[in-house]
């Protein structure tokens, strides 16, 4: 069966299409709005619509999932340009075709599964790894689904399931390829080899001046400086204006004695439990008894326990096991029941709740303090620093008047250098450095707005642009590049000659003499390489590139230059690992199931609602 289904699969010339038409889509300038299909769908796969909202909901995920990845929202012709409604139109059309054909064969899934799914789901888990109602719904909502969509969804999720494992989840891996894969990745060899270094060797010549001056005129873009631009940097924020206040300790006791009673602190307790079997629970109540550590349980039991974190009694859903953690002494356990059967929680460590002294509290006064009134100056401050810039004063006297740090660096294009700016977001670095570049010297900057708050101004001090370096300025360098070469170019010549007399017949001790060496006995690898490191990958795939008497050479990963000569040859036996073989039957499985279901959806025809996508992407990108 599976034979006919790969025939079946693979024969399908509409796949050829199928990525046709995905390219027109990625590409937006194909008029591809086909009739038939209604103003709530983008597209249409068979008889199976793809409703605006999934294809909404998906692309917008797409969308924060690049936006996590290069801290900004993409546009949409970045969207377009990263394959993004093509990829969403896709899988939706891929989930469709399976779907119809589910219709089909009359597939469904019981309530009862539905709800084991949900339970299972991990986004719906709270604190304590149970299903949270709470969690559910907020998800649902970030999601942009109804109840009902989700269940809907799940439930064609199943059925898609239950069709796939039908077909493929049975896939075998053949005893044949079994045993020619372990072959190649299991066969071992054993080398004589020897290594050629530049002490085997006479030394190069010196180069000449002639010599320099022509290597550097040849390989001058390897001799070039970039462009720097000398900055000075002032940064205003609420944490930076902060910094320059003084909270005097007069203030800080009025403010503890104001709001003393708003600082307690709940106790928090860390909190570890473990779920038992009926022995492990008689084990477990057992040592309670004795006065036998937790510790000591958990490790004779073979059991791992869970960490719940450290937390308030507050912050635990699970009201048996807030009481019970709660109710226990520093280090101490108990057994009590769970959704899951019995269960041990632990209490490893105890914070004190209680009111905070002024000398505990004290510090985080002083900066809320201090937070404050920065937050009620800012303002000013900036209109301030506006006025001074406009004025054309310079950073550093700006920096002086307010009590502000002033960061001076030599920045490039990359803006690595603004490393000098403590606490710098990431996502600022490259907007800051653009700023710089495009700036011009003498001419008042604008200010930069940062992430979550706060303005960076810059003065322009100095650009060095880049340029072609003189041989004085490189000369070591140089003659360290030629240098390297001849000694490279000699070491390739040697290693030739040397494998040159391997096939003429000469033994390889002798061949080693010649270089004033030894031949060393390599321990066994794989086509991967030795264990010990001693053979790495690159010489391995050589000494593996011919038969049982086959010599060579070979530059290691590390630059070292290898003469070798095959002395011994183990043929691994039998089939795979059940773990590696379980992998490659995966691998297979997977290659099926992604012919099979290009070819259910070409089979089916895809028709495109072009006017309808068009509307989505403006709408998800504020056009």
């Amino acid at each position: 069966m599976l034979d006919s289904l790969r025939g079946f699969a693979k024969s399908w010339p509409g796949k050829v299409m199928g990525a046709f038409l995905l390219v027109g889509i990625a590409g937006f300038g194909v008029n591809n709005v086909v009739g038939g299909l209604n103003t709530t769908s983008v597209g249409k796969v068979g008889n199976q619509d793809i409703s605006l909202r999934s294809f909404q909901r998906a692309y917008q995920a797409q969308l924060n999932q690049v936006a996590q990845q290069i801290g900004q929202m993409p546009t949409t012709e970045q969207a377009v340009n990263f394959g993004i409604p093509s990829l969403v139109l896709q899988d939706l059309a891929q989930d469709a075709a399976l779907d119809q054909m589910a219709d089909q064969f009359g597939l469904g899934a019981s309530d009862k599964k539905l709800s084991e799914m949900l339970r299972q789901d991990p986004a719906f888990q709270g604190t304590l790894g149970n299903f949270d109602p709470t969690t559910f719904k907020q998800v649902l909502a970030r999601s942009g689904f109804t109840e009902a969509e989700y269940f809907d969804d799940q439930r064609d999720a199943a059925r898609r399931q239950q069709l796939i494992l039908s077909l493929f989840g049975d896939t075998p891996l053949s005893s044949t390829a079994s045993s020619l894969i372990n072959r190649y990745a299991a066969d071992q060899r054993t080398i004589d080899y020897f290594v050629l270094t530049d002490a085997n060797l006479p030394a190069p010549a010196a180069p000449t001046e002639d010599e320099l001056a022509t290597y550097l005129k040849d390989h001058q873009a390897e001799f070039r400086t970039v462009e720097t631009r000398t900055v000075q940097m002032l940064r205003l924020s609420p944490a930076d204006l902060a910094a320059t206040k003084v909270i005097t300790p007069e203030a800080i006791a009025a403010e503890y004695e104001r709001t003393k009673a708003n600082l307690t602190k709940a106790e928090r307790r860390t909190i570890q439990q473990v779920v038992l079997n009926d022995a492990q629970v008689t084990a477990f109540e057992a040592g309670q008894a004795a006065g036998t550590p937790f510790e000591t349980l958990v490790a004779d039991n073979g059991l791992t326990a869970t960490d719940l974190g450290t937390l308030a009694q507050a912050d635990i859903n699970d009201a048996n096991l807030a009481t019970a953690a709660f109710g226990l002494a520093d280090g101490a356990f108990t057994v009590i029941d769970g959704v899951a059967g019995k269960r041990a929680v632990h209490v490893s460590a105890i914070e004190a709740g209680g009111v905070p002294t002024l000398e505990e509290a004290g510090p985080q006064i002083a900066q809320d303090l201090a937070r404050v009134q920065a937050r009620n100056e800012i303002a000013d401050v900036q209109d301030q620093i506006e006025e001074l810039r406009a004025a054309f004063r310079p950073l550093s006297e700006i920096a002086q008047r307010f009590g502000l740090p002033i960061y001076e660096a030599k920045v490039t294009a990359a803006g690595g250098e603004l490393s000098v700016v403590p606490d710098l977001d990431s996502a600022d670095v490259p907007r800051v450095s653009q700023a710089i570049f495009k700036a011009e010297q003498g001419q008042l900057t604008s200010a930069i707005p940062l992430a979550g708050s706060g303005n960076l101004y810059f003065d322009l001090t100095a650009i060095d642009p880049a340029r072609d370096q003189t041989l004085d300025e490189v000369r070591d360098d140089v003659v360290t590049a030629i240098t390297t070469e001849r000694s490279n170019n000699a070491l390739l010549a040697a290693s030739a000659d040397a494998v040159a007399k391997l096939d003429a017949g000469t033994p390889l001790a002798d061949v080693a003499a010649t270089y004033n060496l030894f031949p060393q006995l390599s321990s066994p690898f794989t086509r991967f390489g030795a264990e010990d490191g001693t053979i790495d990958a690159t010489v391995a795939a050589a000494a593996f590139a011919g038969d049982a008497k086959h010599h060579g050479s070979s530059v290691s990963q590390a630059g070292e230059y290898v003469v070798f000569q095959v002395v011994d040859v183990v043929a691994a036996d039998g089939g795979l690992e059940a773990n590696a073989k379980q992998s490659l039957e995966n691998e297979v499985r997977n290659g099926l199931y992604g012919d099979f279901v290009t070819a259910v959806r070409d089979d089916a025809g895809l028709r495109i609602n072009q006017q309808a996508i068009n509307q989505i992407l403006a709408v998800n990108t504020g056009l």
